[in-house]
C-alpha cells in the first residue's frame, strides 16, 4: 500500500489488512501488522475454497491497530471473486482515492474409554463458529458404565472451513491422526481445523486417558422447509382459480353483461389500504360496507392492510364467510369496543394476563419485545376476551375463494440504518410469510420458528393473531430519521455527516467485465463522532423480533440479474451480499407506515397480475402525500403505475374520487382520498340534508389531530358513525367510476385474448 493517510495525531499507521470472504469462512483471516508505516507492504499469502455458484465478494477492510482504544477501520475494498478465471494469476492494482448452499451435520462422539470415580463427572463444550447450534455441552458421568457414550450435533455450511473448538477435562491426550499423534497435556481450550473429511467416516481428534474424541461428517437433510420462488404458492393459485368464479358471476351482475365471463376475461381487483390509527380502522368498515352494498366486494380478489388497517382485516377474517353476511354486524361489534373507556385494558387482572401470556411465549422460544404487549393490548380493547386465533386459521376463510385473500405489510429493517437507506418488505398471508425481494417464503405456521440453510431446526408454536397485530402496527418504531423523512425534508445534509463514502474503482477495469459482476468498491467509513451521531439518529425505540428464516442462506452468483430482486432492491446493502439478511439471526420488523403510507407493494408482484387497484386513503394531513410518494418509488424501480399527476385545481380542493388509467401494462387505480366534500350537504347520493341534520354532514378528516387524531384511541358513538358513514358515502357517490374502472379492466381483458388469439392463429 502507497501513501497510507495518517490515523493517529502523533504517528504514522500501524497498519494492517482484515480479509474477509464470507461465502468461503466465517472467521476473518488478518496479515501482520507493520508499524508507523505510511507504505507498508506485506508479502502474505492466504486460500480460500470457493465455490462459484454462490455470490463470492471478498472484503478487504485498511485497519489502524491502537493499543488503549478499539482499532480503527479506515477504508473496504469489495472485490468480486467472480472475476478470476480458474487457472489464472492476475495482478491488480486498487487506487484508493477517497440461492441456497448444501448444509452438513457434524456428530461429535464422546467415548468413556475407562472409567474413573463414579462419583466424578466430566465436562466438555463443543464450539462451532456459523453453525446454527454455535455452542454444546456434553457430560460424563457420575454413575456411568464403562463404555458408555454421549453425542452431539452441529449443522453448518459445507465447505465453510469448520473449525471445531474444544474445552475439555483436564488429561493427558494423544493428539493427532494415526502415526502422527503425540502425547500432550491440555487444560485449556483447543481448536481443531475439520479438513476434507470423509463423509460418513468417523475420525478420533483426541484421545485422553479415560475417553476420545471423534468426529463424523454427514450429508444435511436435502429438501428446504421454505420456498424459494417468486412464484405465487400453489395454495394461492388454487384461491384465485376459485374466486375468479364469484368474481365472474359478480361482475355479471352489476355491470349488466350479457355472457358470462371466461377464466382468462376476468380481471383481478385489489382493496389497499393506508394507515392511521383507529381513523383508519373505523374508515375501512365504512368503505367495505359500501362496497358490499354495490356488490363491487363479491369482485375483490385481494384485500391488502397496514397498521391499524390490519386491526379491522383480522376481526373481520374470524369469520369464515364474513364478506357473504350483512357487514353491519361485524361494525356493531366493533364500534362496542371503540367507543368504551380503554382504562380496563390497565386494571390488575389484566396486567396479571399479560405478564401470564409474555411468560409463556417467552417460554415457547419467542423473543420477546414491547411490541408483544403492545399486541396484548390491542387484543384486550377490539376483543371481549384473549383471542386465540391465529394466522395460518383464515386459511378456512379462503379455502373455497369465499372471501378476498387478505395480505398484511410490514417492513424489515435494521438498527443503524434509517428506513430510507435500508427497508425490506415482507408480505404475511394465511398461506405463507416471505420477501418480496428474495423469494423467500415459508409457511404462516412456521414465521417464528428457527430456520438454518432453509431447514426447520426448531418449531416453535405459531404466534397468536394479537402478537402480529401489534407488529403490523408498531406505532413505536420511528428513528429520528424517519421523522425527517416523513416531514418532506431531504436527508442529504445526515447522511454528508454522518454516513460512510461509497466510490466506484474500476475506472479502467484490468478485468473483462461479466454482467452478473460487480465493480470493485471502496468504502471509507466516518470518524467516531459521526458514527456515534449517526447511532443516535437511527436508533429505534421499539422494533418486533423474530427469528430470521433466511439465516445461513446465501445469494446466488448472479442475484444482481434476477428480474424481481431487482425490482424490490431499495437498500444500500443491496451490492453487498455478505451483508443482507443471510446473516442476521433476527428480522427486525416495523410499521410500514412511517415509510410510506401504502399497503400496495405485495399486491403489485406481477406473479399477482392485479388489474385493478382501489386505493382507500385514510392518512391524516395531505390527502395525495402517500400516492406522491409511492407513485416515485414505483417509478424509480419500474413498477408498472399509471401517472397520478393532479391539476392544480384537484391539489386545492380534492375530490372524493380519481381514477387513473395509461398503460396496458399498468393496472387501473382508483384512489379515493379522505375528504368531506358532498358528504356536508347530502346524507346520501342525490338525497340532500334538512336543516336538522347538516351537522351530520360535519365532519373533520383534514389533519391529524382533532376528534379524529390518528394517536386517539376512543371515540364518541357520534364521532364513530360520522367517520363510518362518511366512508360509506364516498364510496356510494362514485360508484359510476369504480364501476368504470371495473368495465375498462374487463374490456382489456377481451382485447388481450383477441390479439393472443390472432397471434396464434397467424403463427399457425
Amino acid at each position: 500500500m502507497r501513501n497510507l493517510r495518517k490515523a493517529d495525531l502523533l504517528s504514522q499507521t500501524d497498519c494492517y489488512v482484515k480479509l474477509w470472504l464470507p461465502t468461503a469462512s466465517r472467521r476473518e483471516a488478518r496479515t501482520r501488522t507493520i508499524r508507523n508505516c505510511r507504505n507498508p507492504v506485506w508479502n502474505e499469502t492466504f486460500r480460500f475454497i470457493i465455490q462459484r455458484e454462490v455470490k463470492n465478494i471478498l472484503e478487504l477492510t485498511v485497519c489502524d491497530e491502537d493499543t488503549f482504544t478499539p482499532d480503527d477501520q479506515l477504508l473496504t475494498v469489495r472485490f468480486d471473486v467472480a472475476k478470476i478465471q480458474p487457472g489464472k494469476k492476475v495482478h491488480l492494482n486498487f487506487k484508493l482515492i477517497p440461492e441456497s448452499r448444501e448444509v452438513s451435520c457434524l456428530e461429535v462422539h464422546v467415548n468413556e474409554t475407562k472409567m474413573k470415580s463414579p462419583y466424578t463427572r466430566r465436562d466438555f463444550t463443543f464450539a462451532m463458529e456459523g453453525s446454527y447450534e454455535e455452542t454444546q455441552d456434553v457430560s460424563l458421568g457420575p454413575q456411568r458404565r464403562g463404555g458408555s457414550s454421549e453425542t452431539t450435533v452441529f449443522h453448518y455450511i459445507k465447505h465453510s472451513q469448520p473449525r471445531l473448538h474444544m474445552t475439555l477435562p483436564k488429561e493427558r491426550f494423544l493428539c493427532g491422526r494415526g502415526s502422527a499423534r503425540r502425547e500432550t497435556d491440555v487444560s485449556s481450550p483447543l481448536t481443531v481445523p475439520l479438513r476434507s473429511l470423509d463423509l460418513g467416516k468417523k475420525v478420533t481428534v483426541m484421545s485422553g486417558e479415560s475417553y476420545e474424541v471423534s468426529v463424523k461428517e454427514e450429508d444435511g437433510c436435502k429438501n428446504l422447509d421454505l420456498r424459494l420462488g417468486f412464484d405465487l404458492c400453489t395454495e394461492e393459485q388454487d384461491f384465485i382459480c376459485k374466486r375468479k368464479k364469484v368474481v365472474a358471476a359478480a361482475l355479471k351482475n352489476i355491470l349488466h353483461l350479457e355472457v358470462d365471463l371466461q377464466e382468462d376475461e376476468v380481471p383481478v381487483v385489489a382493496v389497499v389500504t393506508t394507515a392511521g390509527g383507529v381513523r383508519s380502522m373505523t374508515a375501512m368498515l365504512g368503505s367495505l360496507l359500501a362496497l358490499q352494498e354495490l356488490g363491487v366486494l363479491d369482485c375483490v380478489s385481494y384485500i391488502s392492510g397496514l397498521s391499524a388497517t390490519t386491526w379491522t382485516m383480522a376481526k373481520l377474517y374470524e369469520d369464515a364467510n364474513w364478506s357473504q353476511k350483512d357487514l353491519r354486524g361485524p361494525i356493531g361489534d366493533i364500534r362496542k369496543h371503540v367507543i368504551k373507556s380503554k382504562l380496563h385494558c390497565f386494571s390488575v387482572d389484566h396486567m396479571k394476563y399479560y405478564e401470564k401470556e409474555l411468560c409463556e411465549r417467552k417460554q415457547e422460544g419467542h423473543k420477546l419485545s414491547f411490541t408483544d404487549l403492545w399486541g396484548l393490548f390491542i387484543d384486550c380493547m377490539l376483543r371481549h376476551q384473549g383471542s386465540t386465533r391465529k394466522l395460518s386459521d383464515q386459511q378456512l376463510a379462503v379455502t373455497q375463494g369465499q372471501n378476498p385473500l387478505p395480505v398484511y405489510l410490514s417492513l424489515n429493517v435494521r438498527d443503524d440504518f434509517s428506513t430510507l437507506d435500508f427497508k425490506e418488505w415482507v408480505e404475511f398471508t394465511p398461506y405463507e410469510v416471505g420477501f418480496l425481494k428474495y423469494g423467500a417464503f415459508v409457511r404462516s405456521e412456521d414465521f417464528g420458528s428457527e430456520f438454518f440453510m432453509g431447514r426447520l431446526m426448531k418449531k416453535i408454536p405459531e404466534s397468536r393473531i394479537c402478537f402480529l397485530e401489534g407488529t403490523w402496527s408498531n406505532i413505536f418504531s420511528q428513528n429520528f430519521m424517519d421523522a425527517v423523512y416523513l416531514s418532506g425534508h431531504s436527508e442529504d445534509f445526515w447522511h454528508r455527516w454522518t454516513q460512510g463514502t461509497e466510490h466506484d474503482i474500476e475506472e479502467h477495469p484490468a478485468l473483462p467485465k461479466k454482467p452478473h459482476e460487480q465493480t470493485t468498491c471502496l468504502s471509507i467509513p466516518k470518524g467516531c463522532l459521526s458514527k456515534t451521531l449517526r447511532d443516535m439518529m437511527t436508533r429505534r425505540p421499539v422494533v418486533s423480533t423474530y427469528h430470521n428464516f433466511l439465516k445461513g442462506l446465501q445469494l446466488h452468483n448472479k442475484y444482481l440479474e434476477n428480474e424481481r430482486f431487482c425490482m424490490w432492491k431499495d437498500t444500500v446493502l443491496d451490492s453487498s451480499p455478505g451483508q443482507l439478511n443471510e446473516r442476521d439471526d433476527y428480522l427486525k420488523l416495523v410499521d410500514t407506515a412511517f415509510f410510506i403510507n401504502t399497503s400496495s407493494p405485495p399486491i403489485l408482484r406481477p406473479e399477482r397480475k392485479v388489474d385493478v387497484i382501489l386505493h382507500l386513503n385514510y392518512s391524516g394531513g395531505s390527502q395525495t402525500l402517500p400516492l406522491d410518494l409511492f407513485s416515485e418509488y414505483c417509478l424509480e424501480h419500474g413498477i408498472p403505475l399509471p401517472s397520478t399527476d393532479l391539476s392544480q385545481e384537484d391539489q386545492e380542493h380534492l375530490k372524493e374520487c380519481y381514477v387513473f388509467e395509461d398503460s396496458l401494462e399498468a393496472p387501473v387505480l382508483a384512489y379515493l382520498p379522505l375528504v368531506c366534500d358532498t358528504f356536508q350537504k347530502y346524507k346520501a347520493p342525490n338525497v340532500e340534508r334538512s336543516p336538522t341534520e347538516m351537522e351530520q354532514g360535519r365532519v373533520d378528516v383534514s389533519s391529524c389531530v382533532g376528534p379524529y387524531g390518528t394517536g386517539l384511541l376512543t371515540y364518541t358513538e357520534e364521532n364513530f358513525n360520522k367517520l363510518l358513514n362518511l366512508c360509506r358515502y364516498n364510496i356510494l357517490n362514485n360508484k359510476h367510476l369504480i364501476l368504470q374502472a371495473l368495465r375498462t379492466a374487463v374490456e382489456r381483458k377481451k382485447q388481450f385474448k383477441n390479439c393472443s388469439s390472432s397471434q396464434l392463429s397467424k403463427l399457425s
